[in-house]
């Protein structure tokens, strides 16, 4: 990439993170302090606890699933939290297993009633099956990095939701669930059943948590991000602080529990940083996980579920078109063929040197199919896949606003380019 080209997430983040609560910089500043508390000295104790032998593995059911259960509500219990299970306990018991679950009521009546859901299951596969493990069965599977890591980043994330001077517009809900492992049924029994506390709130995004604690080289996958129309842009925005490299996956396949809400019609989306040769092993311990990496991905999704719980405009509406979708898809949208998506690119400014298409799921973030040889956009490093998002400081809002104001741009424009998730900043010259 040429070196004009400059990460922006101080510049970029007022304008494109989707922050748009009462108070403008002050919701940023407030943001970026509750990001700040989340430390990783502060989440490896809970995933060296949770993947003690103490827990026998945490199997849905058992001993030691129990006990983990209990020592998570411990852990929670101290902080400005409402118990949200039954009979005004942290516990939403079902079938020998038990979710536990925390709220943070929202601070705006108008909107209150919509619930941002984050979670994450706390569940393991104890010593082991031939169904369940990849390696010696018989031993105890701790299961640090799945999925210790991601409700010890689910306790760091309420702990810092709890010292916020103002709560967020829409309620929080936090939930560790339980049998995940044997078949996403807790977060299929919340959605079914929920206590009592949670009955007249209504859930409209969900962000899952599900193996965080072995970041390399920066990379996150992402998955869900389809299934509401505006989601890649919220996490892009979301990420201008921590500039990881976020690996957008269309596939939709019922493996964590972001699945059940995406069946019941609302947007989720499962934050993970990647299979090893550990996962479902007896050797996926503690000291394997990269605590300060597993911090800055829980940075991360405290971003993106306050940006969304904060915003004054709706949530994502969730796209039934997602189930459809898939990887070819993802490949015919970005190509410059004739017959992708059924429909030409748009567009082909041969002063700039590029071709572009809309996507019906991201409308203020079209896509880039293509880029000239030698053009001043190729010549600025913009490449094809990327997403133009801005113009002279002003953010893209349609297909037809790019090119409308492509075509009346001056001989030198500013342009932001999203690319996996991060924002660079350019200047092209024709």
């Amino acid at each position: 990439m040429p070196h004009r080209w400059v990460v922006r997430a101080a510049f970029l983040l007022p304008a494109l993170t989707g922050f748009h609560g009462v108070g403008g910089a002050r919701e940023v500043a407030t943001t970026a302090a509750a990001m700040e508390g989340i430390r990783g000295d502060e989440a490896r104790p809970h995933v060296a606890a949770l993947a003690d032998d103490t827990f026998e593995g945490r199997e849905a059911g058992s001993r030691g699933g129990l006990g983990a259960a209990h020592y998570i509500a411990g852990a929670i219990a101290p902080l400005r939290l409402l118990p949200a299970g039954d009979g005004g306990s942290h516990f939403q018991r079902f079938d020998g297993m038990r979710n536990i679950l925390a709220l943070l009521p929202g601070s705006d009546p108008a909107v209150a009633d919509e619930l941002i859901v984050v979670g994450g299951h706390y569940d393991h596969v104890g010593y082991g099956s031939t169904a369940t493990s990849n390696g010696p069965t018989g031993l105890v599977h701790n299961g640090a990095d799945d999925n210790a890591s991601g409700a010890a980043g689910l306790i760091e994330i309420a702990a810092a939701l709890a010292e916020m001077p103002r709560s967020p517009r829409r309620s929080i809900l936090l939930a560790w669930w339980d049998g995940e492992e044997k078949g996403l049924l807790g977060s299929m029994h919340f959605l079914r059943a929920r206590p009592a506390r949670l009955a007249g709130l209504r859930p409209v995004f969900c962000l899952n948590l599900d193996m965080i604690g072995r970041l390399r080289a920066g990379r996150v996958e992402v998955y869900g991000c389809r299934t509401g129309t505006g989601l890649r842009s919220l996490l892009t925005g979301a990420n201008s602080r921590t500039a990881l490299e976020l690996i957008f996956d269309w596939e939709l396949i019922d493996d964590s529990d972001h699945y059940p809400f995406i069946a019941a019609g609302i947007p989720a989306v499962m934050l993970h940083t990647g299979l090893h040769p550990q996962y479902h092993h007896p050797d996926d311990d503690a000291p394997l996980v990269d605590a300060d990496g597993l911090a800055v991905v829980t940075r991360m999704a405290l971003a993106t579920l306050l940006d969304v719980a904060d915003r004054e405009i709706a949530p994502p509406r969730f796209r039934p078109q997602c189930r459809a979708e898939s990887a070819s898809g993802r490949q015919r949208l970005e190509s410059a063929r004739e017959v992708a998506i059924g429909r030409p690119p748009v567009g082909r400014f041969r002063p700039w040197g590029i071709a572009t298409r809309d996507d019906p799921a991201e409308p203020a973030a079209p896509v880039i199919v293509a880029v000239t040889p030698g053009a001043p956009m190729e010549v600025a490093g913009v490449r094809a896949a990327d997403r133009l998002v801005e113009i002279e400081g002003q953010p893209i809002v349609s297909h037809d606003d790019l090119l409308r104001r492509l075509r009346t741009a001056e001989a030198t424009i500013d342009i932001v380019v999203e690319r996996n998730g991060r924002l660079t900043r350019a200047r092209v010259s024709r």
